[in-house]
């Protein structure tokens, strides 16, 4: 009854958003669970979070200062920090994007009435007061439960500044910089397990070429001087999208012991146009389809970037890092356009859905994503409007998924019929499923479909289940959004369209939604 309710919805919701097409059905699909062929574990790091230096990602979004009425913990909100522990939040990338090649980390330290302000000449150029820098982040990372992934700037600096910050991090001797750190109020090494060499060093960290670039990576990395002290994981910048030249280049030249991954950046936008990319909210059912062709192609990207990988490192011993990846749509009416704030709908929490079914699938390789950006930028999971917070529907497709963090991936092959408009096909649905850490085996699926609900057959195979529970999220429309300060439309609610029948699951799941299902 629940689906039946939903569906009848979105079909309201398609003919107002949209020219009338056929009327709402039910697709069928069916698949096969393979429990007794498991695969990798899924690194806990996929589920990641990107927060740069950007529009009021940082201040207003995560620092108030210690003053603010809004309730703060050494100035750091804790409606932000309670909502980000809820998703069990394994690694922030801080502090840059393009922001990181102009940072200089000394400007972050010491008293904050003493540090210089800035401007942010990539992000409106907007006053950066410097206020929230190396400490403060690390106390965020803390609060949140996190680990912490620093962008080291290789754009507009050298190897002695990048030596020093991590000294000044990780030292645990007595040597000057290891005081300093103390003398501004922290006894211990900070833990630093990721630190990314440069960002985007083919555009905005150098516009360098990849041989440029390899030689510049190698010349860092002899001064990283990775060891006990210092053993973060050194990342690479890698490709923009399908370009498997850059990957090709700096497998060969970097070689796969100067390095431990290799980042890849990607970006959804609706039109493919960067001029125009497309509205956040009031959009029709093509721009709904056009998205998802576009979000898919990721997929491909990967495969190629693997193969690659894959020939210069057979034993699979460089990750890849999808350190950038999300929704870019034009920016609300009335804002910063350098402050890339864009509201986030049902369409957002599917899309966010689909992509982790795709990095599920890469678990040898795919070892890290941060989704772009944690709050108030691009598709953030959390929006802030003053001492108004909402959890978006990114957010909760993200909590839905946390079972599958450091999960045993178990194939499912499905094949997923399609869905067509204006000349574009695709998938109604994709899925993936996984043996968590708590025993149970969970299937996550991300219905694609705006308009037809999905009736999936699953073969258990070998794997003996009596019942099935979860949550699904969807809402009337697919534009459909929380706001700050409002009663929120897209929320998660129990899941009842489920049965198992001897070592046949069926789930009844409706139009443009997310379901996570645990068999019992």
């Amino acid at each position: 009854m629940f689906a039946k309710t939903l569906l009848a919805a979105a079909s309201v919701a398609a003919v107002m958003l949209a020219a009338p097409l056929a009327s709402a059905e039910t697709v069928k699909a069916a698949g096969t669970l393979k429990s007794d062929q498991p695969g990798a574990v899924i690194n806990k790091y996929v589920y990641g979070q990107f927060s740069e230096h950007l529009g009021a990602g940082i201040y207003g979004g995560t620092w108030v200062g210690e003053d603010s009425p809004i309730p703060n913990t050494r100035g750091i909100r804790n409606d932000v920090v309670a909502a980000l522990k809820d998703l069990h939040v394994p690694l922030i990338r801080w502090p840059g994007g393009c922001f990181a090649d102009e940072y200089h980390w000394r400007d972050g330290i010491g008293p904050r009435d003493k540090r210089p302000s800035r401007k942010n000449n990539w992000w409106g150029g907007s006053p950066e007061s410097n206020h929230f820098g190396t400490h403060e982040f690390f106390d965020f990372a803390e609060q949140v439960g996190a680990d912490a992934y620093v962008s080291i700037n290789v754009g507009s600096s050298n190897p002695t500044e990048m030596r020093e910050w991590i000294e000044y991090m990780t030292s645990p001797g007595d040597d000057t910089l290891a005081q300093e750190r103390r003398s501004n109020g922290r006894d211990k090494p900070y833990k630093v397990p990721v630190i990314g060499i440069g960002n985007e060093t083919w555009g905005c960290g150098g516009a360098m070429t990849p041989e440029y670039y390899s030689s510049e990576y190698r010349r860092f990395q002899e001064f990283y001087h990775k060891g006990a002290d210092n053993s973060g994981a050194r990342i690479a910048v890698g490709p923009s999208g399908d370009d498997t030249n850059w990957t090709e280049v700096i497998m060969k030249n970097i070689g796969n012991r100067r390095m431990d991954g290799i980042s890849l950046h990607y970006y959804t936008l609706p039109t493919g146009n960067w001029d125009k990319k497309g509205p956040s909210i009031n959009f029709d059912q093509q721009a709904w389809v056009d998205t998802f062709d576009r979000t898919l192609r990721l997929d491909g990207y990967i495969q190629k970037h693997i193969a690659v990988m894959d020939k210069y490192d057979p034993e699979k011993r460089v990750a890849l890092y999808v350190d950038e990846w999300g929704t870019w749509y034009d920016v609300e009416p009335g804002t910063n356009p350098g402050h890339l704030y864009q509201l986030n709908t049902l369409r957002d929490g599917v899309l966010a859905a689909a992509n982790f079914n795709v990095f599920h699938k890469y678990p040898e390789r795919v070892q890290m994503t941060a989704i772009a950006q944690t709050i108030n930028v691009l598709q953030a999971v959390i929006l802030t409007d003053g001492d108004k917070m909402a959890m978006t529907p990114t957010y909760h497709a993200f909590k839905m998924y946390v079972p599958f963090q450091d999960a045993t991936m178990i194939p499912l092959d499905i094949t997923a019929p399609g869905f067509t408009l204006g000349g574009k096909t695709i998938p109604s649905f994709n899925a993936s499923a996984a043996k968590a850490k708590d025993g149970h085996v969970y299937i996550g699926i991300a219905n694609m479909n705006p308009v037809d609900g999905l009736n999936l057959t699953i073969d258990l195979g070998a794997l003996k289940a009596k019942g099935v529970s979860g949550q699904v999220l969807t809402a009337p429309k697919m534009d459909s959004l929380n706001r700050p300060g409002a009663k929120p439309e897209v929320v998660p609610v129990d899941y009842k369209g489920g049965k198992v029948k001897g070592s046949t699951l069926t789930l009844d799941i409706p139009s443009k939604s997310v379901v996570v299902v645990r068999l019992d």
